[in-house]
């Protein structure tokens, strides 16, 4: 072995200044037990300084040559600088311009990717120069092909000339051919970027050639990069035969846009695009689209949406944080929803709200102004009252906590409701409320006992006279409550197992006087849902256009079941019941009061007794006519990775009864467990497997699948096939069914429809079949 040292020999058999030493005394190791440091020694890259500093080391069974200037060696020989490795039957080597010149058997190894061939000549340190028909393969995806020639730029750029690409392993025998692969004149690989652009490609599957471009860029990794991307395909039953020809720009490392041009066979061109921004202390993104002449109605089509959110940088010390929060939704008409199902970002697809707020806060004081206007998309067979703008709201509030073992909040709003008069059928207004709260709680580890006081006052100006008459109103309701709990625990075991139980009892009273407000319209105000969190609450509605009388009291208990060891929670009881002392005679306009007695018993239990089983239930039981009111009961299995089934049934009486199931399964040995060793996340179960996923939502009230997702998934290694129909009602009798088909070409690119943002938006616990979780490190490849 020779090794060329800059710094000199001396180097190998020092310590590093960082290296731990211990002493092997007993009083020693018993003092200063052994500790782990951190170490340069395996760092993933190699800085330009670091580099030239390094040795070179040489073997090989001959070495002749000249001191300092250079050498030849033959037999075994091998190259060692830092992260770079060449083995050869000989090779030749000057020292003063670290060229390199290899032939027979030659192999690199620089930092996990791998050049092999029989001729190549290199400057070591810069990485320049070249290798004759070189087998070549890349540590980022997999990917390896051959190459007539190898040019190195530098470390991180290359072209590779009469190239093949693929990712698909390499399996014995002269005559493998990969599944899918990529021919190119001229393969140009950026490192840095882990970009990589080819020239004069065609792509075959199967042996196959289906695919021609004069230039098409792919990623190495997961890393984004600017150009075209894989086209997309689709069918569906409003549009057609649509494609998609993306365009993605990289502006900057927190700033992209994409480019969607789609052509429809039905309907004509639309022309989308969505731009986004990512900061340290905001983010946002803006997108539409536009079809001239959609042939579907004849007329031009668009939508915009625009979502932003972050501070405000104002300058200026000591005056608080500045906000903003912006949601911006528009379409071209009110048939959009129906024609573009999947084009909006909003949760309700014919409510499309356009919200600005704009916060404020210094310590306990915070405010908003907010303008919220909404567009409504109305459905001549299904019209629907449009909800009230809000233009503007003020609101603020003020909250301290443990003030002398009080805690005190004042709320104020004003707010000006602004809709149609002939859709809302009563007047516009300009609101006015305040509340103000003071509580005085105790805490202790066996409980708590919170008595408090709320005081509500409204006021009313009215743009036309209401039922009274009158063009203003105001209201002031006080109310009292109190809330008290304990917690019991116990050590005990069930089957088996060490497990802490809580008995959890809690009763909660609240007494609101009666006032008369059924002659004001209702702006804001809805019925609260009935639940284990709004039983004890002092208000039955949400809003501020009702508040409850009530003169009621709520008994309830929990019980838990918390692991021993770790505290986490196996299982769950809980019972709760109302008894109302008086009649609630505050309704909403149409409602019936709630009298006196016994309210519905809510029942509720879940259980989760490992990582496989999740069961949560709640169920509204009315005692009086002894049937259930409403009932929601939800499961899911999850024994492993690409394994998961989501079971939910949903009953209201007189209302719905749904059934809904989702899942992800492999169809290869359903019911194996898989090792340990396989199945990890982004990786798949292994190839040669077909997966079945989907989702269904029955109503058994209606006996028909109201919206529906099935597909398969086939992993055969280094591609993957996906095929997905999709059933999204856009009415009470209109639908738009969808096939989604794709093929992906693992470490490449993807062809077809995506159906990947369907599948995880619908199927909780989703996992996809490929994503690169962490970047692989040189080190899993070294020589």
């Amino acid at each position: 072995m020779l090794a060329l040292l800059p710094f000199g020999a001396q180097a190998q058999s020092q310590a590093p200044s960082d290296a731990t030493t211990v002493s092997t005394t007993p009083q020693s190791l018993a003092e200063r037990p052994m500790r782990l440091r951190n170490t340069p020694r395996l760092n993933e890259t190699i800085s330009d300084a670091q580099r030239r500093a390094l040795p070179t080391f040489l073997y090989g069974e001959l070495l002749t040559g000249r001191p300092d200037l250079d050498m030849l060696l033959t037999g075994r020989v091998l190259l060692r600088r830092g992260d770079t490795v060449i083995r050869a039957d000989r090779l030749s080597y000057y020292q003063p311009d670290d060229l390199a010149r290899a032939q027979g058997h030659v192999r690199i190894n620089r930092a996990g990717n791998v050049f092999e061939g029989p001729v190549m000549e290199l400057r070591v340190d810069a990485f320049e120069g070249f290798f004759m028909e070189a087998d070549y393969q890349f540590l980022s995806n997999k990917a390896h092909g051959h190459a007539s020639r190898v040019d190195f730029l530098d470390d991180k750029r290359a072209i590779i000339r009469n190239a093949t690409f693929t990712t698909c392993e390499r399996q014995p025998g002269p005559s493998w051919m990969p599944e899918w692969m990529m021919r190119a004149a001229t393969l140009r690989i950026d490192g840095e970027d882990e970009v990589g652009v080819a020239q004069n490609a065609q792509l075959s599957f199967m042996g196959v050639p289906f695919l021609s471009v004069s230039s098409i860029g792919f990623s190495l990794s997961e890393k984004r990069k600017s150009g075209m991307l894989a086209p997309t395909f689709g069918v569906d039953s409003i549009s057609g035969t649509q494609v998609t020809a993306p365009y993605y720009l990289d502006i900057a490392p927190n700033r992209d846009l994409t480019l969607f041009p789609t052509l429809m066979s039905k309907r004509g061109l639309d022309v989308g695009a969505e731009f986004r921004y990512l900061e340290p202390s905001y983010s946002g993104k803006l997108r539409g689209n536009y079809m001239p002449a959609d042939v579907l109605r004849g007329t031009d089509r668009w939508g915009t949406s625009f979502q932003h959110s972050g501070p405000i940088a104002t300058g200026l010390s000591g005056v608080g944080t500045v906000g903003l929060s912006l949601n911006l939704n528009r379409v071209s008409d009110d048939n959009y929803w129906r024609d573009f199902p999947r084009g909006g970002t909003s949760l309700t697809q014919r409510l499309l709200p356009n919200d600005a707020l704009l916060s404020w806060g210094r310590g306990d004081v915070t405010a908003t102004l907010r303008a919220l206007q909404w567009q409504t998309l109305q459905d001549p067979t299904s019209p629907i009252v449009p909800p009230y703008d809000r233009l503007p709201q003020l609101a603020a509030r003020m909250a301290r906590l443990d003030v002398n073992g009080f805690d005190l909040s004042l709320d104020g709003d004003y707010t000006q409701f602004y809709a149609d008069r002939s859709l809302t059928r009563q007047s516009n207004v300009q609101r006015s409320f305040m509340l103000a709260q003071l509580s005085r709680p105790v805490v202790s580890a066996f409980g708590f006992f919170t008595p408090k006081v709320q005081m509500h006052t409204t006021s009313y100006q009215y743009d036309a006279p209401i039922s009274t008459g009158d063009m203003s109103a105001s209201r002031t309701v006080p109310t009292f409550s109190l809330d008290a709990g304990l917690v019991f625990e116990r050590d005990t075991a069930y089957f088996g197992r060490s497990v802490t139980q809580t008995l959890e009892p809690r009763l909660f009273y609240t007494y609101t006087p009666f006032r008369n407000q059924s002659y004001l319209p209702n702006y804001d105000s809805g019925l609260s849902d009935f639940n284990f969190a709004s039983i004890y609450t002092e208000n039955a509605f949400v809003g501020h256009d009702r508040i409850a009388d009530n003169n009621l009291l709520t008994a309830g208990v929990t019980t838990r079941f918390l692991n021993a060891d770790t505290g986490a929670e196996q299982a769950r009881l809980g019972v709760a019941q109302r008894f109302r002392l008086e009649d609630q005679l505050v309704t909403l306009p149409g409602g019936s009061f709630s009298p006196s007695g016994l309210s519905d018993i809510l029942l509720g239990a879940g259980l989760n007794l490992n990582n496989r089983w999740v069961l949560d239930s709640v169920v509204q039981y009315n005692p009086t006519t002894q049937q259930s009111v409403r009932s929601t009961v939800g499961a899911r299995y999850h024994p492993g990775n690409y394994r998961v089934v989501n079971l939910a049934y949903r009953f209201q009486r007189n209302t719905s009864e749904l059934l809904d199931i989702g899942w992800q399964w492999p169809l290869s040995n359903p019911l194996r467990d898989e090792p340990p060793d396989r199945g990890a996340a982004g990786r798949g179960l292994g190839a040669d497997r077909w997966y079945s996923v989907g989702r269904l939502n029955y109503s058994l009230a209606e006996a028909k699948l109201v919206d529906s997702i099935v597909g398969f998934e086939y992993d055969a290694g280094c591609w993957l096939g996906r095929v997905v129909v999709e059933k999204l009602s856009t009415g009470l009798v209109s639908s738009n069914q969808r096939l989604m088909f794709q093929l992906e070409f693992v470490g490449f690119s993807r062809l077809g429809i995506d159906p990947l943002s369907t599948l995880k938006a619908n199927i909780p616990r989703y996992q996809t079949l490929r994503e690169q979780t962490t970047a692989p490190s040189r080190f899993s490849n070294y020589d």
